[in-house]
């Protein structure tokens, strides 16, 4: 009997103890909500089984009763935290949510104060850092980088006394640096890179952090001197690229530096000067960017002491002419970029000592002579493009290039054995060096002759070869005399050009426009990447063929845009601003110089512009493949001439795709998703990768091009500044089917980030469905346009019956309904609930075609 009892009681304690494990007050049933809130309820990847003390990630302290750290990265948590979990771990000191996709946090996480580690970074949180942030005494590292963050940087961080790493990076904040940083003096690391930060730098700045060795302010728009940075002694590494400093430099170099990063900003001043502080120890150098500013004089730093350098880039400054700068003694160098930088002289061959090198870059300079053997066995990028080298380029370095990720000969007096280079390489890489193996297709070639048979046989080869080539010539030249398209145009000879003389009045179809130029040679052509070519006027006047209707690509918003080829074979698209900037000749200039700059390999590349009188003109590199507008509604690449273009084939294998016509191109969804992919990477560029953020303010289809290797590129971008706000306006909203409910406003006068991911969502429809924003018939006739059609079958569940049926059975029909509930979002009709454009890329990426391209 008393057996039976104290068993009774056994049994009963038990369960008790295992329900007050389950109370709502516990470590473990706040972790376990958080948790299954967040996405992991059914997750069969994490066992919530045992004590919260020996789950993944948890880390309680020695007595087991409460959490003290907590690691959830990477386990897709989405959404946004609730309240009543993770802020209730009164005793948590290390927090790491990471590489996730929340996007806001619960209001009582700011009651931790026993929190020392906190890393929220690669998530979605959006919206201002609250002052909260300041009851985090104890904090030692908040790393927030890879958000949404945006507004001031909060005044309270004045008391985190005890912080060490502060890591906000990639985020929107705005304005200046608080003053109230000035109190963290136990800061080793502080990376505020690519936010739009201004403003200079708080007074004392340099003698407030005794401990700091990292300072990144990447990507922002801070002004100030080199001597802001002079009493940070213990820093080893800074890095100030693109943004407003000035200076002579000379400040920078101090102290125990090992990464210095000066790029893209307004040094100014003789480069000799570094050479005067003697205190610096070169001995520490490891990487140096000195790359895009406005230094001068000859390239005279102590070399000689850096021998651990291993990254050097000093191209785009002022230096003056001078030989080739002694480096052979850097044997750990990897990295050498000396492009434009008025090098004269022979590239010295003892630069194939540099045993680790793998990125050499020297082009456009005025270096003659032979390519060295550049026998560097890791050398992976090489360009001497854009100088006055000569001779044979060496058989054993053209061996290497198949090996190489990239590399460019053009614009030399060069010659070659063209053996196992496509045209298209040909064209790209070696533009303007002679082919001196006319039968370069035989890959004996490249073989060592060992006796007379091989070279009669080599000589018999060559003739048959000639006479072939003889009559194939003469062969295209009758059919081309008898079948020419109306776009060929007669190339007027230099003496013709001489002798034009404006103001000159062009005609399309629906603009006229006049170039008030009086002498068509005295007005010059910019070309970016060659400097040295001397174009002009009149040479535009000749590839186009006077402008000529012929010529025409198509007329857009902005003006004609023309096809042509210009000196030096640069197949170039002209596009003629001809609304009138309101810009001066000084400001216009500035800012094309500007938009010249921008680089991304999903954006079509201004080449370069000319100030013909009032009209500014944009040359852009020619996209083969025409744009997605005419692609998709089966419409030809450009402008068509009288001729009919309906029997006109093309085919060419490009990872795995096979076109013919127009109508071969966007027959899979990998391929239109690839399309949006690209479109939206090219957009998150430029309104959060550029500082200031560029607004595009036209998006649409025929705004995306397909370039010669099928790869999707926006244009246009940054145009509509030039010609100010008036006109901006005018471009925004003029685009039917593409324009933002918030245009309807009164309220609203200005184009924002907001209106371009509308614009994108318009894009996207287009893309899945094939049909037009507006003027297609759609089932419904209370809906009158693409935007309203789709977002009401979405609302229904009913997205399938929106999907083009060219492609629908080439992928899953859940993932084209993934991508027109992204629309959905895009197209929100509040700004405030359009994701940013970082956030489409995400969740595009995270459909993945399985179907290849």
């Amino acid at each position: 009997m008393a057996f039976g009892f104290f068993g009774s009681l056994l049994i009963l304690s038990l369960l008790f103890k295992h329900f007050t494990c389950q109370l709502p007050n516990t470590d473990e049933f706040y972790v376990s909500n958080f948790l299954k809130k967040m996405g992991l309820y059914s997750s069969m990847s994490y066992n919530f089984s045992g004590s919260v003390c020996s789950w993944k990630g948890m880390h309680c302290d020695t007595k087991k009763e409460n959490l003290i750290g907590l690691k959830a990265s990477s386990l897709g948590l989405s959404g946004i935290i609730p309240d009543t979990t993770i802020g209730k771990l009164s005793k948590l000191q290390s927090l790491d949510l990471s590489n996730n996709k929340i996007t806001a946090l619960p209001s009582d996480i700011w009651s931790l104060g026993s929190l020392k580690w906190l890393n929220l970074s690669s998530n979605q949180i959006s919206g201002s850092l609250p002052n909260n942030v300041g009851n985090f005494g104890l904090l030692e590292v908040i790393d927030l980088s890879g958000n949404n963050f945006s507004g001031e940087i909060p005044a309270t961080i004045t008391s985190l006394l005890s912080l060490q790493v502060l890591n906000l990076a990639g985020n929107g904040f705005e304005w200046s640096i608080p003053r109230g940083i000035l109190n963290c003096k136990a800061l080793v690391s502080v990376d505020l890179s690519s936010n739009r930060l201004n403003g200079s730098l708080p007074d004392g700045f340099g003698a407030a952090f005794p401990k700091l060795k990292t300072l990144n302010l990447a990507r922002n728009e801070i002004h100030g001197l080199d001597t802001d940075f002079a009493e940070l002694m213990s820093l080893t590494s800074l890095n100030i690229s693109r943004n407003l400093f000035k200076g002579s430099v000379m400040g920078v170099f101090q102290g125990q530096l090992k990464v210095i990063d000066l790029s893209m900003n307004q040094f100014q001043g003789h480069i000799s000067k570094v050479q005067f502080n003697s205190t610096y120890k070169w001995s520490h150098l490891v990487y140096l960017d000195l790359s895009e500013n406005q230094l001068s004089g000859e390239i005279s730093l102590n070399l000689s002491q850096a021998q651990n350098l291993r990254h050097l880039n000093l191209a785009y400054n002022r230096f003056a002419i001078q030989k080739f700068p002694i480096i052979e003694m850097l044997l750990g160098l990897e990295y050498l970029n000396l492009s434009k930088t008025n090098l004269i002289g022979h590239i010295p061959g003892e630069i194939s000592e540099l045993s680790i090198l793998h990125t050499l870059d020297v082009s456009s300079n005025h270096l003659s002579g032979q390519i060295p053997s550049l026998a560097n066995k890791s050398l992976k990028v090489l360009d001497v493009s854009h100088n006055n080298l000569s001779g044979d380029i060496l058989v054993s370095l053209l061996e290497k290039l198949p090996l190489m990720e990239r590399y460019n000969f053009s614009y030399n007096n060069l010659t070659l054995c063209a053996l196992g280079f496509s045209p298209e390489t040909l064209k790209t890489a070696f533009y303007g060096s002679s082919n001196s193996c006319p039968i370069a297709a035989n890959p004996v070639l490249f073989e060592r002759r060992g006796n007379g048979h091989k070279g009669l046989k080599l000589a018999l080869a060559l003739t048959l070869s000639t006479v072939c080539l003889l009559a194939g010539l003469l062969i295209l030249a009758f059919a081309c005399r008898r079948k020419s398209r109306k776009w060929v145009f007669k190339q007027p000879s230099y003496k013709e050009e001489q002798h034009i003389s404006g103001p000159f009045s062009f005609q399309t179809d629906s603009t006229t426009w006049v170039a008030d130029v009086k002498q068509a040679t005295s007005v010059p052509v910019v070309i970016f990447e060659k400097p040295l070519l001397n174009i002009t006027f009149a040479d535009l006047l000749s590839a186009t063929s006077n402008f000529d209707r012929g010529t025409l690509l198509a007329e857009g918003k902005f003006g004609p845009v023309y096809r042509g080829f210009l000196p030096g074979g640069i197949h170039v698209a002209v596009k003629v601003l001809v609304h009138g900037s309101t810009l001066t000749d000084q400001e216009a200039a500035r800012e094309l110089e500007y938009l010249g700059r921008i680089k991304h390999p999903n954006l079509v590349p201004l080449t370069g512009y000319c100030l013909a009188g009032d009209q500014r003109i944009a040359i852009y590199d020619y996209m083969e493949n025409g744009n997605l507008q005419n692609l998709l509604h089966d419409l030809p690449l450009g402008v068509q001439a009288t001729e009919d273009w309906s029997n006109d084939t093309w085919e060419e294998d490009n990872n795995g795709i096979q076109n013919v016509g127009s109508e071969g191109l966007l027959t899979t969804w990998a391929f239109r998703h690839k399309i949006a992919l690209g479109t939206a990477r090219a957009l998150a560029f430029l309104h959060h990768g550029c500082s200031p953020p560029i607004i595009h303010r036209d998006v649409k289809t025929s705004s995306v091009y397909l370039d010669l290797n099928l790869e999707p590129r926006l244009s246009d971008f940054g145009l509509a500044k030039i010609f100010g706000t008036d006109l901006e306006d005018e471009i925004a909203r003029s685009s039917p089917g593409y324009v933002p409910p918030e245009f309807s406003q009164p309220e609203c006068h200005a184009s924002t980030p907001k209106s371009d991911i509308y614009c994108f969502g318009v894009v996207l429809f287009e893309l899945i469905t094939g049909r037009k924003p507006i003027g297609d018939d759609y089932p419904e006739e209370q809906e009158t346009n693409l935007v309203s059609w789709v977002r009401g079958l979405v609302r229904k569940n009913q997205g399938s019956k929106a999907i083009d049926p060219k492609i629908r059975d080439t992928g899953p029909d859940y993932q084209m309904e993934e991508a027109l509930k992204i629309g959905y979002l895009c197209t929100a009709d509040i700004p405030s609930k359009r994701p940013s454009m970082q956030q489409i890329v995400g969740l595009l990426k995270d459909i993945e075609p399985r179907t290849s391209l």
